[in-house]
């Protein structure tokens, strides 16, 4: 259950889940950047930041 709910928030609101899974960082920040310029781009972004720390 609590990973449906990361995947949703990173679906729905990117740059929040990619400042829970890394923090303020440089990924953070990225994050917005690419939310800006797309919803898409921040998304697959949060994704992947999601994915990468269950394997890790």
């Amino acid at each position: 259950m609590e990973n449906l709910i990361k995947i949703l928030i990173a679906i729905f609101l990117p740059p929040l889940s990619a400042f829970l899974q890394v923090g303020l960082s440089f990924h953070f920040l990225l994050n917005i950047v690419l939310t800006l310029l797309g919803g898409l781009p921040g998304m697959v972004h949060a994704l992947w930041l999601l994915l990468k720390e269950r394997r890790g």
